[in-house]
């Protein structure tokens, strides 16, 4: 028995060797051996997971779920971590503790797929902690009084939080008598108990996936972090989360109230976030606000969980073409700038590099036939089919004002001014080219996904 379950989670064992490896070889002061053994652990149990699709079960008393959510968590996060990985390589190559940047990186995916394998509350604070306390460090790496201050307000911000979601899942463990999330249909007894769980989860797993109210270290973390952890950040710690509250809503009674509670946040996500990033100079954090926006477009296939066919596919879906277009977007702006002025001509001093961003941005707005459009789409039917078609409005009222945050960039790309000169490194090339390739490839071949038995 335990030899099964343990074989079910191969993949998570070898996310954890590899972090303890590229740890030892920054010990042994190699860095690119770290990032050796990082990108190459990484891609193992990416394969590891791949013989799993289609199953569903769990392990270790239900405690963890081997389903279609953590078993495509892996399959997204593992390569977007490697992806990030590259990135890293690129903006903090040479320094010291450079190794200690990827197995952090590698430490912090382990937290994320705990989080999406939850099947217990105490999963939920377990899989926090872990990603939270490596990114902590990831943030302050360049030790400059920005990155200092930003990982300071993480911090705090992350430590409040948790407690506050630790504090709450006292309560669901005192109405139900279990730390099971199978059990929570038991909170129906005590209703007060089920709300006041729920707004501690909500705080504890909003923190990590950046909803609003829980938003406000993610600009000052992204700007102030190495470009490379920026975008890991706006990646892997907030789809773990997310797909952690998916399995947490799996369990609660419908009737309770919650998906109310997932929609007013998704309104407020996604319509902040837009008018925020639409005053932004500064392209991280306009990126920030953007990755705020986006979380709640998440909340529209949460908020159908266990009454639509739809809903576990859109989310899914989503966070694949998520990570491919936000990475994608995150690399352009690592050899470009910072700034909306340094993408002044653009576009004309290195075409394929403009068009590339433009299909980043314009994936992230849902322009067909990119994946950014695929997702939405399934997002928008998710919602329509439990009978909150204003939901879909707003979210689509929201993709236009979407298209005028991305133009703040796409134009200065091509008005008229002194062209840009860019050199782009090989290793952002590579996360370019397979980000520029995934959203086109999931946009294109949605339907082949949708038939997979996971979906």
């Amino acid at each position: 028995m335990m030899a099964r379950e343990l074989t079910l989670l191969i993949p998570e064992i070898a996310v954890l060797l590899t972090a303890v490896g590229a740890l030892i070889a920054e010990m042994l002061r190699r860095p690119r051996v770290a990032l050796g053994v990082a990108t190459l652990g990484l891609l193992i149990a990416t394969g590891l997971t791949i013989p799993m699709i289609g199953t569903d079960t769990t392990v270790f008393g239900g405690t963890v779920r081997i389903d279609s959510l953590s078993i495509w968590a892996k399959l997204i996060l593992l390569p977007a971590t490697v992806l990030s990985l590259l990135l890293a390589r690129n903006d903090i190559g040479g320094t010291v503790r450079e190794g200690t940047v990827y197995s952090l990186m590698c430490l912090a995916t382990f937290g994320a797929l705990v989080l999406a394998a939850a099947g217990d509350t105490m999963f939920l604070v377990l899989g926090t902690l872990l990603a939270s306390l490596a990114t902590f460090a990831l943030v302050a790496y360049r030790a400059t009084d920005p990155a200092t201050e930003a990982a300071m307000k993480f911090f705090v911000f992350a430590s409040v939080a948790g407690a506050v979601m630790i504090f709450g899942l006292s309560y669901w463990f005192g109405a139900t008598g279990s730390t099971l999330l199978s059990d929570l249909a038991r909170v129906e007894a005590m209703p007060l108990a089920g709300v006041l769980g729920l707004v501690a989860v909500l705080v504890g797993l909003g923190y990590k996936a950046s909803l609003v109210p829980f938003h406000f270290w993610a600009p000052d973390a992204y700007e102030g972090a190495p470009l490379s952890v920026a975008a890991y950040l706006s990646v892997v710690p907030k789809v773990g989360a997310l797909f952690a509250l998916t399995q947490v809503v799996r369990d609660l009674p419908v009737d309770s109230g919650w998906p109310a509670v997932i929609a007013g946040l998704a309104v407020l996500s996604m319509t902040y976030g837009y008018l925020a990033a639409l005053v932004q100079d500064n392209v991280i954090r306009l990126l920030a606000y953007s990755s705020i926006a986006q979380s709640g477009y998440f909340l529209l296939g949460i908020v159908a969980v266990g009454s639509s066919e739809l809903a576990l596919p859109s989310i899914i879906l989503f966070a694949g073409a998520y990570a491919a277009m936000n990475l994608g977007a995150f690399a352009v702006t690592a050899v470009t700038g910072r700034t909306l002025n340094d993408f002044t001509g653009l576009g004309r001093a290195r075409p394929m590099l403009g068009i590339a961003m433009v299909i980043f941005l314009l994936s992230l707005v849902g322009i067909p036939p990119l994946a950014g459009f695929v997702g939405k789409f399934l997002l928008f039917a998710a919602a329509i089919d439990v009978q909150l078609t204003w939901l879909a409005v707003v979210a689509i009222i929201n993709s236009v004002l979407s298209l005028g945050v991305y133009l703040r960039i796409i134009v200065p790309m091509y008005r008229g001014g002194e062209a840009a000169s860019v050199a782009v490194g090989k290793w952002p090339g590579v996360v370019v080219l397979t980000a520029f390739a995934a959203t086109f490839i999931i946009g294109l071949a949605a339907q082949f996904f949708l038939m997979t038995p996971m979906l």
